[in-house]
């Protein structure tokens, strides 16, 4: 199976952008410019009861590639998150082998590093139905995982997924535990799927866990539902935290922290090449660890977005998007700037921005 594209865009806020000409907690189409989003090549291999031995790799640049790298590949410890600005734009983003053992049903084994269970956005955004990622995808959940899964279909509408892995976004293992991960993926027609998704175990270095396991988890639900005709309609959930969250500890008596939301898309397929997309979103950060980009750690900070997409084929594999979204917080959470010699600090509670988008695909 051959994957390959390339994507440029162009984000204008219509309002004020934050310090660096950027929009705040939007870490794929933050710049208020042209940006060369990505190019890759994907090669992979599934096993088959012929061939056994399956694999994958998967070559990525720009400037997606500096916002997805996981810890050890391509990215030091010392880089400051969430822009990456001294990580290189350019990643190794899967590299796997699988093998299909001949148990029961069969049971396919697959280690190395490929892209995370959680979530229902994904890296590569043409196979997104928004250009735009959620708030779930850039502050709620991991993108890759490095270690080892086992996936069994117990019966034609139900399998299971279940394994380990060195950590969130984590190619290395910065602190020996290893992090228990799967899911349980449900097809009960051809037109319903839901998907079940976990992952939990330690993320913080050993100092910073005094002695102690401060464990970090997130369950993820997925729906999908095509049974209208020329609607699909995709929800996602969320439910995340970490004890003793380095954020929070040495500031309040309980240093827990919790986040998580929800968002509903819905893709409409129009006339021959185009088709329309809407999402909905609702992200919480009762103790604002997510969004401390913008927020001090210890804030509440609930964050709402609306966003539509309009897709249009203009020839084989060269598709335009133009979209739009709004962003809106119960607090002051966007465009940070220096005020009056202050500091730096937000200044606004809603964001406003308009995309153009080109991507080509070449298989």
């Amino acid at each position: 199976m051959l994957f390959s594209y390339v994507e440029n865009s162009y984000v204008g806020n219509l309002g004020r952008t934050g310090r660096g000409d950027v929009n705040e907690l939007r870490f794929y189409d933050h710049d208020n410019s042209w940006t060369f989003n990505a190019a890759e090549l994907s090669v992979k291999k599934d096993p088959s009861e012929r061939y056994r031995l399956g694999w994958g790799v998967v070559l990525t640049a720009g400037i997606d590639s500096q916002k997805n790298h996981s810890l050890g590949i391509f990215r030091d410890s010392d880089d400051s998150s969430p822009f990456f600005r001294n990580t290189a734009k350019y990643d190794l983003a899967e590299a796997y082998v699988s093998y299909l053992v001949a148990v029961g049903e069969g049971l396919t084994v697959k280690a190395g590093k490929s892209a995370t269970l959680i979530g229902y956005e994904v890296y590569e955004n043409p196979k997104n139905l928004n250009f735009s990622r959620s708030f779930l995808y850039t502050l709620g959940t991991p993108y890759f995982h490095t270690g080892l899964l086992a996936t069994y279909p117990v019966t034609k509408w139900f399998s299971v997924t279940a394994g380990f892995t060195n950590g969130w976004d984590n190619a290395d293992n910065n602190n020996g535990h290893l992090r228990p991960t799967g899911n349980f993926a449900f097809t009960p027609t051809d037109k319903l799927s839901a998907t079940v998704s976990w992952l939990a175990g330690p993320e913080q270095n050993r100092d910073q866990m005094h002695d102690g396991v401060n464990n970090r988890f997130v369950v993820d639900t997925t729906i999908l539902y095509t049974g209208i005709e020329r609607w699909t309609l995709a929800v996602n959930f969320d439910f995340a935290g970490e004890e003793n969250d380095p954020l929070l500890v040495g500031t309040r008596r309980d240093a827990d922290s919790r986040w998580g939301g929800v968002a509903g898309t819905r893709p409409t397929a129009g006339r021959r090449r185009l088709r329309t997309a809407v999402r909905l979103e609702y992200f919480a950060d009762p103790q604002g660890v997510r969004s401390s980009e913008t927020s001090a750690p210890g804030a509440n900070v609930d964050l709402w977005e609306v966003t539509a997409t309009l897709e249009y084929t203009i020839w084989r594999g060269l598709v335009g998007r133009l979209e739009y979204r709004h962003d809106q917080a119960n607090r002051k959470a966007f465009s940070v700037r220096n005020i009056g010699g202050r500091g730096l600090a937000p200044t606004s509670d809603a964001q406003n921005t308009i995309t153009f988008a080109l991507y080509y695909s070449f298989f």
